[in-house]
């Protein structure tokens, strides 16, 4: 519903521009006119025009369905699935789609790069498992099928979305990619004195940057490792592509190395660039990156190598600050006679100061620093996004039943003085899963151009249907107001298919059409000859095939 604002406030608002005008059209009130309150964010977003999406719809019931469901007047179009080929050369899409990153081709809606995430392979992509051990097939085709794909997509004359397997741009980037690190932890001792290092794979989510490049995150990174024989500090990390350029493969050390899950990045009130990251575990922390040197549009791409050096921060939100993770600062820790080694940490005292030798240990060895100096452990961060209207972080605090919290919240952090970079913080649970909200395991968000936030939940497969989960039936999309008499209600947009997630919302810049994936459908099957689910339902198909989906029907204000 509209704000409606009288000529004085509204005169406050000309000159912050049309975000700010959109934001207080949306009721968004906590700009209070402030110009700073707009510093840009590399969100979704590719632009603000004044509440493009209607946000009228009405809302599905949850489902059981082995189906994508929506609501009246929207449809679907598989743009891509597992194993569809995606370009001459013959390269298929990946297993497990997660993320995604429309990037417009020429500046078009309906004509673009889009770059997917896959985060890991199942049954339907290696076969069975014989012994717990992977054959050195199945080891290839773990590495092979993760990852990410770049595929060009299209709406064609009649409104469907395509993709354009004649492409020069579509290609896999995989566990056997190369890739160049950046930042301290590059040619250290801990990762075997490497500057270039093998692959990618566990690719969660990720963001856009300010100069129009594609971050990819690395997340449960082990299993693949360990079974490749790969060194495990060669994962981890952020990883940096030009959709438009396929020599451009970068891994960004000074982001610290963890279960990443994705990035939000943002500008300081002095033109510094901000990266805010969640580590997807239980009992793991939040994290900001703020560069040393600051952001100049004129440079475009050659602004990642401000990703290289920098100062991570976790925080605290007991304290509401944000503790710089410096080599110095966790020496000083260790020195300390009275230093006793904290949960979360493993081995004596004596291993945990010979572990930390420089800052590039600092970042490898992301999460015990962390615990180290005092960072908080949380209730498993995944996708954090800053608003585009005020700076606001939100992060999705997907659940821990180690400590009860099943069903999970979404924070809502206040930097001091609306700046990205500043060291304080307030924060509020934003929104809690339950029964009383009708989601539960928040996980990706996005935004549209009226302040709604968009939310998929994460609910574990083994749990659908049953116990406490029960009344939410499968994983699902959700659209929640920030501003207005409806703030913090969710209204359910889409249901998954069965044994499946929905992950990585982003629109179009036009808002018209919004791309999401369908991941792991029918992952609990152990027999390859009784599949629990067989979305997309090709016909004659045998197999669930995860892939992504290009939702259209929205009515544009």
């Amino acid at each position: 519903m509209a704000k409606v604002m009288d000529r004085r406030t509204f005169l406050s608002y000309l000159g912050t521009g049309a975000a700010a005008l959109a934001a207080a059209s949306a009721g968004l009130g906590t700009l209070e006119g402030k110009a700073s309150a707009m510093s840009p964010t590399a969100d979704h977003l590719f632009g603000y025009g004044t509440n493009k999406v209607s946000g009228f719809f009405e809302p599905i019931e949850a489902s059981k369905e082995d189906a994508l469901v929506l609501p009246a007047g929207y449809k679907y179009d598989v743009v891509a699935a597992f194993d569809d080929i995606i370009n001459p050369a013959g390269d298929k899409f990946g297993q497990n789609s997660d993320y995604n990153a429309y990037f417009p081709i020429e500046g078009s809606n309906t004509r673009g790069l889009l770059v997917n995430n896959h985060e890991a392979t199942n049954i339907f992509a290696l076969g069975p498992v014989k012994d717990g051990k992977l054959t050195q097939q199945q080891v290839n085709n773990d590495l092979y099928y993760q990852g990410m794909s770049v595929i060009e997509v299209f709406q064609d004359g009649t409104g469907t979305w395509k993709m354009d397997v004649t492409s020069k741009h579509a290609r896999r980037i995989n566990g056997f990619s190369q890739f160049e690190l950046t930042g301290p932890a590059k040619g250290i001792k801990a990762l075997k004195g490497a500057s270039k290092v093998q692959g990618t794979f566990a690719n969660c989510s990720g963001g856009v940057t300010l100069w129009n490049t594609a971050m990819s995150c690395e997340e449960n990174f082990s299993e693949t490792a360990e079974a490749a024989g790969l060194e495990q500090t060669h994962y981890g990390w952020v990883v940096e592509i030009d959709p438009f350029d396929g020599s451009f493969l970068r891994k960004h050390t000074a982001l610290g190395r963890f279960n990443h899950e994705n990035t939000a990045m943002g500008l300081a009130k002095d033109g510094r660039v901000v990266v805010y990251m969640g580590d997807d575990k239980k009992d793991a922390c939040v994290y900001k990156f703020v560069s040393s040197g600051k952001y100049v549009p004129e440079r475009g791409r050659a602004n990642s190598d401000l990703l290289a050096e920098g100062t991570l921060y976790v925080a605290n939100l007991k304290s509401g600050k944000w503790i710089a993770m410096t080599y110095d600062a966790v020496s000083k820790a260790l020195s300390d006679e009275k230093f006793k080694v904290p949960s979360g940490v493993d081995g004596k005292k004596e291993d945990v100061i010979k572990k930390f030798k420089s800052q590039g240990d600092v970042v490898t060895y992301c999460h015990e620093a962390a615990m180290i100096l005092g960072g908080m452990p949380t209730d498993r961060p995944e996708d954090i996004e800053i608003s585009p209207f005020d700076n606001t972080v939100f992060i999705c605090h997907t659940n821990n039943d180690s400590h009860g919290n099943v069903h999970g919240h979404i924070t809502r952090i206040f930097e001091k003085d609306n700046d990205l970079g500043g060291t304080e913080f307030d924060f509020e649970i934003f929104v809690a899963g339950g029964r009383q909200s009708g989601f539960s395991s928040p996980d990706n968000l996005a935004f549209d151009s009226n302040g709604n936030l968009w939310v998929v939940t994460d609910i574990s497969s083994s749990s659908h249907n049953k116990g406490v989960y029960q009344s939410f039936m499968n994983n699902g999309l959700f659209v929640i107001p920030t501003a207005g008499p409806s703030k913090g209600v969710a209204m359910q947009f889409a249901s998954g298919p069965v044994e499946s997630e929905l992950t990585g919302p982003f629109f179009t810049p036009d808002e018209r059409t919004l791309f999401l994936s369908v991941q792991h459908p029918g992952e609990e099957t152990d027999d390859l000859n009784k599949p629990s689910s067989l979305w997309p339902h090709r016909p004659g198909d045998t197999k669930p095939r995860c892939g992504v989906v290009a939702i259209s029907g929205f009515k544009l204000g």
